[in-house]
């Protein structure tokens, strides 16, 4: 087949979306089709200069935005006039409620294009920028509606949009739900690990973040559990790693006078990451929105103990007592008290870990991406 995967960014963009289409692409590659990334010219903070490169047999074609509205909502709508002069079997838009969707469909009705899109979960309003405020209220008065008719069938990547936000706008027959995957080089121990040593962490646990410092993560309430819990524990380390999207230099203010607190970044690399992941006594996502985040089985996979906010789609992947706790969005209280009871309970913690890698191993890239092929037959 030939496919075209199309979303707002793509590498080397940081973030759970640009993973996925990564993972995908590189996949179906190896399985003999041909593939296409569409993206606007962005990073998120500057222009990509060279426009058309291929990596990993994806080939690549960034189109320059005319507008920046946020961070993460780029306009482009050159796209309109670019993928007329293709031909494909698939088309594969990512993230609902963009123009780029919208085009994509009328492109794909133009030329008979299977159309597939997955919706990556992006409902809640909650921290958009007041520039967003009258797109967003267009999307859900009008656009998303006449997007989803042009969609042949839609991904949604938790149970949680489907009766929540996709009823109101297209046929639930339409859809079919696939979740996010891990790469399985997260099972293989890492040995020797040097990941502590390497950043000078010398306590004997060691609570991590791991993703984008955005407003929607809430790495700041972990940043406030963390104060509390090193007023009575000199034992626990904690460590932010992650690109700034705004709430960097509210964790690097709260945590300056601590050492046993690190915000080192963003990493990339699958082999640094897995040394990460292994290296962490419990793993803490304190997101005030979520999707299915990757990260989530990342650390099933790495064996680790997960506290996270019981928020959208995370509830049907993490269940109390089994995975992990889940602790409500900024209830820094209970937050303290679920860390601590992973780190100081080893038989919790280990049947946790053997618990989430159990999990794990239905949920990586290989099952995922055979599921989306799938449905691009069936499609």
């Amino acid at each position: 087949m030939k496919i075209a995967h199309i979303n707002m960014f793509y590498l080397p963009t940081f973030g759970g979306v640009e993973q996925v289409m990564y993972e995908l692409a590189t996949r179906q590659v190896k399985a003999g089709h041909e593939v296409h990334i569409f993206c606007c010219d962005s990073d998120k903070y500057s222009r990509i200069p060279k426009k058309e490169e291929m990596l990993n047999g994806v080939h690549i074609h960034r189109y320059p935005y005319w507008l920046r509205l946020s961070l993460s909502t780029h306009i482009w709508p050159s796209l309109l006039w670019k993928l007329k002069n293709y031909d494909f079997d698939i088309v594969h838009t990512h993230v609902s409620g963009h123009l780029y969707v919208l085009i994509t469909g009328i492109i794909a009705k133009w030329k008979d294009f299977t159309h597939i899109h997955t919706t990556h979960c992006p409902w809640t309003d909650a921290f958009r920028s007041w520039k967003l405020k009258p797109f967003l209220f267009l999307n859900n008065l009008i656009f998303n509606k006449l997007s989803f008719k042009l969609i042949d069938k839609i991904v949604s990547i938790t149970p949680w949009e489907v009766e929540t936000y996709l009823k109101k706008y297209t046929s639930l027959d339409k859809v079919t739900i696939i979740p996010n995957g891990m790469d399985p080089i997260l099972f293989k121990k890492v040995i020797p690990n040097n990941f502590k040593k390497n950043n000078n962490i010398k306590e004997k646990n060691l609570v991590l973040f791991f993703g984008r410092l955005n407003p929607t993560k809430g790495p700041e309430m972990l940043a406030k559990a963390a104060i509390e819990i090193s007023k009575e524990r000199k034992d626990i380390s904690f460590v932010w790693i992650g690109p700034d999207e705004g709430k960097a230099e509210e964790v690097k203010s709260l945590i300056k006078d601590y050492k046993n607190m690190h915000y080192l970044g963003p990493i990339k690399g699958k082999e640094k990451i897995a040394e990460m992941y292994q290296a962490s006594d419990v793993y803490v996502l304190p997101s005030y929105r979520e999707g299915a985040p990757l990260t989530l089985m990342e650390a099933y996979a790495s064996g680790l103990p997960v506290v996270a906010s019981p928020c959208n789609g995370i509830p049907y992947e993490l269940k109390e007592g089994v995975n992990g706790f889940l602790v409500p969005y900024g209830n820094i209280g209970l937050l303290k008290k679920r860390i601590l009871e992973v780190l100081d309970n080893p038989s919790l913690a280990k049947k946790f870990s053997k618990n989430n890698k159990e999990k794990a191993k239905n949920f990586t890239w290989d099952l995922i991406t055979k599921r989306y092929l799938d449905l691009y037959s069936e499609a």
